[in-house]
C-alpha cells in the first residue's frame, strides 16, 4: 500500500538522526548493519551500513584468476565487442590491485538507510544541506550504473558555497537504489517496472517529510522521472532529465523499419536520426537480450565476474564521451567499483529484469506537462533536438547543450552536471518571504 502520514514521517526522520549515531559494527554475510526501526516495520526508516565478508572478496579474486578466456577478436577495433587485451589487463588489476574496501568506506561515510515500500526494502542515501532553503531532489541512476554515479556531486549540490555556488543553489539529496539494483531488495515477483518505482519514489519523499521536491535522472532514472511527471504526485514540482524521451512517432516508425532518414529533417534532427539508426543496428543487442531473456543471460553474468565486467565495460566504452576509451573520463577504480557492487550484491539478473518489465522503447516521445528541464550531453546515445524536446515536454523551462560528458554525466563531468542542475531548477526555488513554492514563467529557449 502506498502512503504514510507526513507528520509521522517527520518524527521518524528526526528520531532517526539520533539512531544513526548509535549504529554499531556491521553485520555478517554482507548484510547491512541496522538499528532497530524507530517506528513500525511497515513505515520505518533504518540506518544501513555495507560490510561484505572477506570471503566474498576472496572468492571474487579466485574466480577472476580462474577465468576461461575466449580467443582474441579477429578485428583490430571494438566492432566485435570488448577486446581481449583490454579485459585481460582490467582483470589482472581487479584480482591483484583493486581495493573494494575504499569504496565501501566511502559509502559508509554517507547517511544510508533502508525503508520498506510496497513489500520491498529500498536502499537510499540521504544528505541534507545545511542551507535552510535547500530544494529537495531525488536522483535516480540507471543501468549499468548505481548510486555510485552520484558520489562526486553530493557535496557540490548540498554544500554549494564550498564549490563556487551560492546558498540558494543548495539541494537536499535523496539517492535511492532501484529495486533489484545495489543494496535495494531484489523483487521476487513480476510487476516492478518504471511506473511502480515512480510511485514508490513518491512514497519515499513523503515518508522523509518532503512536501515539495524535484526529480532528476538519466537512463532508467530519466524513465522513472518521466513516469513521476506523468503520475503527478502531489509533492513533485518539476523534473530534469539528461536522457530525454523525444523521438516523434513518425520518426520512431522509420527507425524501427530501418528506413533512410525522412526528407525535410533539420540538421540536428538528421544527426539524431543517424545516431539512433546506428545504435539500433550495432549497439542495442544487450537490450534485446535483457528485454527478452534476462534469466538466460543472467547465468553467465552471475557466474563469471569477467563476463559481468565485459558486459558492463562495453557500455562504459560506448556511452562515455571518451572516443571508446572510458579510462579517459572514468578511472579504472571507478568502473570496477560499479562492477564489483553488482557482483557482490548478486544483482546482474534482477537489474536486467527491469528491461523485461518495461519492454518499451525509451527513446520514443513522452507527453509530459509538468515543468521539465533537459540537458543534452554530446556523448549521449543521441542528442535530442530542441524541436523534438519541445513536443515531448510541453512546459520546457530549461534546455541546454553541454560541451562535454556522456550517458553517465554526473560520473563523467560532475562540475558540468552540478552547474546544469543549479541552472535548471533556479526558477523553482522556495521564496522564504512568500512561504510558498513559485513556478515563474520559463525563460526563452531560443
Amino acid at each position: 500500500m502506498f502512503g504514510t502520514s507526513p507528520r509521522k514521517s517527520r518524527r521518524t526522520f528526526l528520531s532517526l538522526s539520533a539512531a544513526v549515531l548509535a549504529a554499531g559494527a556491521a553485520g555478517a554475510a554482507g548484510r547491512p548493519t541496522e538499528v532497530p526501526a524507530v517506528e513500525d516495520e511497515a513505515d520505518g526508516v533504518r540506518p544501513f551500513r555495507a560490510d561484505f565478508p572477506e570471503q566474498d572478496l576472496a572468492d571474487l579474486r579466485r574466480r577472476i584468476r580462474e577465468t576461461r578466456w575466449p580467443d582474441r577478436e579477429t578485428v583490430h577495433d571494438r566492432s566485435q565487442g570488448v577486446r581481449l587485451a583490454t579485459m585481460r589487463e582490467l582483470a589482472a588489476y581487479w584480482a591483484s590491485g583493486y581495493n573494494w574496501r575504499r569504496t565501501e568506506a566511502r559509502l559508509n561515510s554517507l547517511p544510508q538507510f533502508l525503508t520498506r515500500i510496497d513489500g520491498l526494502d529500498i536502499h537510499f542515501i540521504h544528505v541534507r544541506s545545511r542551507h535552510p532553503n535547500a530544494l529537495p531532489m531525488i536522483l535516480t541512476h540507471g543501468w549499468p550504473g548505481s548510486v555510485l554515479e552520484f558520489l562526486k556531486v553530493i557535496d557540490p549540490l548540498t554544500n554549494p558555497t564550498a564549490h563556487g555556488g551560492r546558498p540558494e543553489d543548495a539541494f537536499h539529496l535523496v539517492i535511492p537504489s532501484i529495486p533489484g539494483y545495489g543494496f535495494s531488495e531484489r523483487p521476487q515477483t513480476t510487476g516492478w517496472g518504471p511506473d511502480r518505482i515512480a510511485r514508490a519514489w513518491a512514497v519515499l519523499m513523503e515518508r522523509l517529510g518532503y512536501g515539495h521536491y524535484v526529480s532528476q535522472g538519466g537512463d532508467w532514472g530519466a524513465v522513472i522521472s518521466d513516469r513521476m511527471a506523468l503520475q503527478r504526485p502531489a509533492g513533485l514540482l518539476a523534473i530534469h532529465v539528461n536522457f530525454p524521451a523525444t523521438v516523434p512517432p513518425d520518426i520512431a516508425r522509420s527507425l524501427s523499419c530501418g528506413d533512410p532518414a525522412p526528407a525535410g529533417l533539420a540538421a540536428d534532427e538528421r544527426a539524431a536520426y543517424d545516431k539512433l539508426a546506428t545504435f539500433y543496428r550495432t549497439g542495442s543487442g544487450y537490450s534485446a537480450m535483457m528485454v527478452t531473456r534476462p534469466q538466460t543471460v543472467g547465468y553467465g553474468l552471475s557466474d563469471s565476474p569477467v563476463g559481468l565486467a565485459a558486459w558492463m565495460y562495453d557500455k562504459f566504452a560506448a556511452w562515455t564521451y571518451s572516443g571508446g576509451a572510458p579510462e579517459r573520463v572514468l578511472t579504472r577504480d571507478e568502473m570496477l567499483d560499479d562492477i564489483t557492487l553488482y557482483w557482490l550484491t548478486g544483482t546482474a539478473v534482477s537489474s536486467a529484469r527491469l528491461y523485461w518489465e518495461n519492454n518499451a522503447n525509451n527513446f520514443n516521445a513522452v507527453s509530459v506537462s509538468l515543468p521539465a528541464a533537459v540537458t543534452v550531453f554530446p556523448g549521449e546515445i543521441y542528442q535530442a533536438p530542441l524541436s523534438w524536446t519541445r513536443r515531448a515536454y510541453h512546459d520546457l523551462v530549461y534546455f541546454n547543450r553541454a560541451d562535454s560528458g556522456g550517458h553517465f554525466a554526473a560520473w563523467e563531468v560532475p562540475d558540468i552536471f552540478t552547474d546544469e542542475l543549479r541552472a535548471a531548477f533556479r526558477s523553482l526555488r522556495h521564496s522564504p518571504q512568500a512561504q510558498a513554492w513559485v513556478l515563474p514563467a520559463g525563460k526563452s529557449l531560443d
